[in-house]
């Protein structure tokens, strides 16, 4: 839970992972002192990276409880409603939302989308092409799941700029690259909530009596009263939608390239049959990058795992990147396969009633993606090594520089 650690190089951290799983697969651990004087450290949190056993914990949300909070120290409830929506839920409440905010998430919504995403693509490449050098998060990966979230909720391109700075806050308060200067912890989370809420409530009411067809007009204008959010709720499911609908497919493309360079051997085999391997290769990114490196759950009720004595209360702090590097489901877990398969990572959070709503979107962005770069950049490469997020939650990616021979823009 320290954040410093996941500064380290990636083979110290896969070392420690490797440890865990060899020698405590399910261990309690202290909570780590809050730096904040408006939170303080709980009893500590069971860390669970067996694969089996978060599959166990997802799928039994009547036990392992989301409404309690996502991550590991304890916020004030208006904390949990407005920066985590649904995602920090139980049933009925995350069932109702969930079932309502599906409607973005309907096959001819996606397919609308679906249809942008590669002129969206050819226009990032555009921006770069003739460069031969960029920042590839901030240039490319960001670029794309930005303008499609924000095109899902008919957010103006004015807007962009207003969403990307204050995602990056929510996501890397921690950062001292995001950390507002002179801002407390609790007050620049305030500060960017709010700002992402106004605009949304600027959107909605613009949207109010429209026929449009992007997900803030049908949610407005939902014609049952009990099949709408009210504004807090809309705003609230805005804010997730916009760091966790941006925030983790920008970290799974920007660590994409930087696997595709490392392991050049797997770029081949990829650029070779591009389509054929894609479905593979692109879970492979997204098992090995882990966008989201845990996520909590609550104990609610006295229960066992994996032969442990769990109590009521007790925290369980599910170690996806942990789990998706598991030696008893995954062969050779440390090793980038475009062609691994099966594949059952928990790269979407694990199964049950949380799994990521934008899945099949996020495989979908990440596939013409990488197309677009190897039809027009065929020698893009990481040149440095990733400058990683200081956090324990999201396993973030802040710049990465690259290299390729300059194109023109088509």
């Amino acid at each position: 839970m320290d954040p410093l650690f996941w500064l380290q190089p990636a083979e110290e951290c896969d070392s420690a992972i490797a440890r865990l799983h060899s020698e405590a697969p399910l261990d309690w651990f202290e909570e780590p002192l809050p730096d904040n004087p408006y939170l303080t450290a709980g009893p500590g949190y069971w860390c669970v990276t067996r694969h089996e056993d978060i599959a166990t914990i997802s799928r039994k949300p009547e036990i392992f409880s989301s409404g309690q909070g996502i991550t590991i120290t304890d916020l004030p409830p208006e904390f949990l409603e407005f920066f985590s929506s649904m995602i920090a839920m139980d049933d009925p409440r995350h069932a109702r939302l969930r079932r309502i905010v599906s409607k973005g998430f309907t096959p001819r919504m996606l397919t609308a989308l679906e249809e942008s995403v590669q002129s969206i693509a050819t226009g990032i490449v555009n921006e770069i092409s003739e460069r031969g050098e960029c920042d590839f998060v901030t240039d490319v990966a960001a670029a794309l799941p930005l303008k499609i979230v924000c095109d899902l909720m008919g957010v103006p391109d004015s807007a962009y700029d207003l969403v990307f700075r204050n995602t990056n806050v929510i996501l890397g308060v921690g950062d001292p690259e995001f950390a507002p200067e002179g801002v407390d912890f609790v007050t620049a989370l305030l500060n960017a909530g709010s700002e992402l809420a106004e605009l949304m409530k600027e959107v909605s009411q613009a949207k109010k009596g429209s026929d449009g067809t992007d997900l803030t007009s049908v949610l407005v204008n939902a014609e049952l009263d009990d099949d709408h959010l009210d504004h807090a709720d809309l705003a609230s499911f805005f804010v997730l939608l916009v760091v966790a609908g941006n925030e983790t497919t920008r970290n799974a493309i920007s660590w994409g390239l930087k696997y595709l360079t490392d392991w050049p051997d797997q770029r081949a085999i990829w650029a070779a049959d591009y389509e054929k391997r894609s479905p593979a290769a692109v879970e492979e990114i997204v098992r090995l990058s882990s966008p989201v490196t845990y996520m909590r759950r609550t104990v609610v009720e006295d229960t066992v795992l994996n032969g442990r004595k769990l109590f009521e209360g007790d925290k369980l702090a599910m170690f996806y990147l942990a789990a998706n590097r598991d030696p008893a489901v995954f062969d050779d877990p440390f090793r980038f396969d475009v062609r691994r398969t099966p594949n059952p990572h928990c790269g979407f959070g694990g199964p049950g009633p949380h799994f990521c709503l934008g899945a099949h979107l996020a495989r979908r962005e990440i596939t013409v993606m990488f197309r677009e770069l190897f039809r027009r950049l065929p020698d893009i490469r990481a040149v440095e090594e990733p400058d990683p997020l200081q956090s324990s939650f999201i396993h973030g990616v802040k710049h990465l520089r690259a290299e390729f021979t300059p194109t023109g823009a088509t």
